[in-house]
């Protein structure tokens, strides 16, 4: 194995999946966790929560899923604990995806993709989510910087917000639908990818719930799949949603592990106990 400084976003990734298994583990600061934890809706109940998610998602997941919004909410102080909390996930070898689903067009785009992906910068993650309802296009400043730094980008296809359909399976002139688009959109940025033979840096967000998904065939990227757990979908809907493709399934999990805690063990506990069920139930072996 290469240096893992050298290796591709899509590299590292497979590199964790096949560690820990393939759940991603959200830190989801939600006011009413943090009151079921015992903690206030402070900086410093925030802080506390935190901190506890890192120790437990530590050596335990694969990737971890920071909602950046419950951060916000908190502003500069909320921020800065995000910051505490993404350095010291990725100085452990744990990725961190920062599910901010940014978008925009032009010079701004481009902030948001040295926000997020340049090396160096305080919000700096491994991957982020984006949104193409501006057109895909208008993602190319996240993609390119992705590519460049071996960074990834999850890009909005077919959520499980109830309302989704009404945007997504809208239909084109050749009656292809939307959420059909972005995921040619994503399968032709990670093409030169497939070409060497990695899987690409590029990945979608596929809700679990999802009753009609676009084909991923030819996507060759990594499949975020939320909804697993407090929104009812299961890990047999995963593998049924991500059969016979070339993709990474990552089922997010937030509430259904958040409620675990405050203690770190249960919480780590937690994290081990859905890698070996999302295993089992893809029919794989979990190291």
């Amino acid at each position: 194995m290469s240096n893992l400084a050298q290796l591709t976003f899509g590299e590292r990734l497979c590199d964790a999946v096949n560690k820990y298994g393939p759940v991603c583990a959200g830190i989801d600061p939600h006011p009413h966790l943090l009151r079921a934890w015992g903690l206030d809706t402070t900086p410093e109940g925030l802080d506390t929560f935190t901190n506890r998610c890192v120790e437990a998602f530590v050596d335990a997941a694969a990737i971890v899923k920071p909602q950046i919004a419950f951060f916000e909410a908190y502003g500069s102080a909320g921020l800065r604990v995000y910051e505490e909390a993404c350095r010291r996930l990725r100085q452990a070898g744990t990725l961190v995806l920062a599910d901010a689903k940014r978008g925009d067009i032009g010079s701004t785009m481009a902030a948001y993709a040295q926000a997020w992906l340049a090396p160096g910068s305080p919000l700096e993650a491994d991957a982020v989510t984006v949104s193409p309802y501006l057109g895909f296009g208008s993602l190319q400043e996240a993609v390119s910087l992705a590519q460049t730094h071996g960074k990834g980008v999850f890009v909005l296809a077919a959520t499980s917000n109830p309302d989704g359909p009404s945007i997504q399976h809208a239909v084109d002139t050749n009656g292809t639908r939307l959420d059909a688009q972005i995921v040619a959109h994503v399968a032709n940025a990670n093409a030169e990818a497939a070409r060497h033979g990695q899987l690409g840096a590029i990945g979608i967000v596929l809700g679990a719930t999802v009753a009609d998904p676009p084909a991923l065939t030819n996507l060759n990227g990594p499949v975020l799949m939320p909804g697993v757990g407090a929104q009812g979908a299961t890990f047999a809907d995963v593998a049924q949603l991500t059969a016979n493709v070339e993709a990474l399934a990552l089922p997010s999990l937030s509430r259904s592990l958040l409620q675990s805690g405050p203690a770190v063990a249960d919480l780590r506990k937690a994290v081990w106990l859905a890698n070996e069920q999302a295993c089992a139930t893809a029919g794989v072996s979990n190291q």
